[in-house]
């Protein structure tokens, strides 16, 4: 029988997450891969303030996930963040080090990786849809790799373009479209980003951050036209498996 103390806590940080993908994600991987002193639970939070007593709390939490709307909100309560973190003004892990709580971000690694699976090759541009932290991890991730990109928004600002100039010419020069709006999330599924899904061809992948429907309208609308699609399931295991290599550095 595990003791209390021998219990190595984890969690996820954020507001409304019974949804969660994190908990039921961990609990199967404790699981399987016999853990049982591991645990890992949600932290839902009204308010970012109450993430201190979480921190320095009698508790010793191991490690955290951090998911919305608090991924910005998270940074100033941290001692240190990463270089990435930093690049992408966003945490959604972090660790207990001797230095104190320390902020990563694995998205961008999970992004990687699973356009990596599928992609014989980085592509020369690729269009953003939406501008909202998550974008930005995205962002990150196409400036490593020298990928062009455009920010796509219902209200532009400087350097940014609206959804209605995507036309036939943009289309025909650009084949990445990575969806990281919350457009089409469950329950919602009804919705899609506004583009003329009838220009799309074989050449073009749509990435959809979305996870949850597995295929949401615009990867629907995107597959009827006969492009690739793809959502954002194995990012979520890539982001998850290099958070669990984090905490157990």
């Amino acid at each position: 029988m595990t003791k209390k103390e021998d219990v190595r806590q984890f969690g996820l940080i954020g507001r409304n997450i019974d949804y969660s993908f994190s908990r039921r994600y961990f609990a199967e991987k404790f699981e399987r891969e016999q853990l049982p002193n591991c645990r890992y639970d949600n932290f839902d939070l009204k308010e970012i303030d109450q993430v201190t007593a979480i921190l320095n709390g009698a508790q010793k939490i191991a490690g955290l996930n951090v998911t919305i709307p608090y991924k910005k909100a998270i940074i100033p309560f941290l001692d240190h963040i990463s270089h990435e973190a930093k690049q992408i003004n966003a945490v959604n892990t972090i660790c207990r080090r001797n230095e104190g709580w320390v902020g990563y971000n694995t998205d961008c690694y999970g992004f990687e990786r699973s356009l990596e699976a599928i992609l014989p090759q980085w592509p020369e541009k690729a269009l953003i849809l939406g501008t909202g932290g998550a974008a930005a991890a995205v962002k990150f991730v196409l400036d490593q790799h020298q990928v062009a990109h455009t920010s796509v928004s219902r209200s532009p600002s400087e350097g940014e373009i609206h959804y209605d100039d995507i036309n036939a010419e943009v289309l025909d020069t650009t084949f990445l479209i990575i969806n990281t709006t919350p457009l089409g999330t469950f329950p919602n599924t009804d919705v899609a980003p506004s583009l003329p899904y009838g220009l799309l061809r074989p050449k073009h992948l749509l990435f959809d951050l979305i996870y949850n429907p597995a295929e949401t309208l615009f990867l629907k609308k995107g597959k009827e036209n006969g492009a690739q699609i793809l959502n954002g399931s194995q990012m979520l295991v890539f982001q998850a498996e290099k958070a669990w290599e984090l905490w157990n550095l």
